[in-house]
Formats: structure tokens, sequence, C-alpha cells
């Protein structure tokens, strides 16, 4: 079978792009859903994450706002700027465009999250570190 080197180009692309984006054995991002919108430019991901007890999510920032539902468990949050904060099921959370954060469970059980991105298309979604 023959595969044309732009498809070979843009598998070698997702591979990579798959491969740096790799996650703790004890953290899920689980994609739910990738849509355009009207804006020009933007996009909007919605992403389930669950960590397991005692996990933490890094340093990181996103090229766009985050919208965080808590659906269960908790979750004790670092916003650069900001004081920790601990969430709860049924609390909220918004992180603007480019600041670092982070997250941790600090529960006894699983912690899950509904994270809505309205994001700049095609830039990672996960900057890590900073």
């Amino acid at each position: 079978m023959w595969v044309s080197p732009r498809a070979l180009f843009l598998l070698c692309i997702v591979v990579a792009i798959q491969g740096s984006q790799a996650q703790p054995p004890n953290i899920r991002r689980i994609e739910l859903q990738r849509q355009d919108l009207a804006f020009p430019g933007r996009e909007v991901i919605q992403v389930r994450v669950e960590l397991d007890r005692g996990a933490a999510f890094g340093r990181h920032k996103h090229p766009g706002d985050e919208i965080i539902y808590v659906i269960s468990g908790s979750f004790e949050y670092e916003v650069e700027g900001r004081p920790g904060i601990r969430l709860s099921a049924g609390d909220v959370l918004f992180v603007p465009s480019g600041v670092i954060h982070a997250a941790r469970n600090v529960g006894s059980e699983t912690a899950v999250e509904l994270a809505t991105y309205v994001v700049e298309t095609g830039k990672p979604l996960v900057v890590m570190g900073e």
C-alpha cells in the first residue's frame, strides 16, 4: 500500500503531539468534544479530568480561558496571583488565559472535573512548567 509523503508527515506530527502530552497513569484527561466557534481562530474543548487520590497535575497554562466544574471529589488549586483554593463537587473556578495554575486531589476518592476551554485554534492545549 502506497502512502503519500504528506500523509506520513501528518501522521508523524500527530504521534509526536500525543507523545509530548503524555500523562501519568494516575491522571486521566478524556476529551469529550472539540468544536470551532463562530469567532475565527477560536475553538471550545471539553475534557473530563480525573485525578486519583493524592495525584497532582503540575504548574501549567492554556492558550485561552478555562472554566472548571467539579463533578466529584476534592481538588486544591493554586492559581498564580491568588491564594490557594479548595473545590468540591458542585464548585466552579475560572482560570484566565495564560495564567499558571496547578491542581491536586486532596480527597480520599478519585476527583473528577469537567474542564471547558475556549482557546486559540491549533495551539497546544496544555503548556507545562514556567
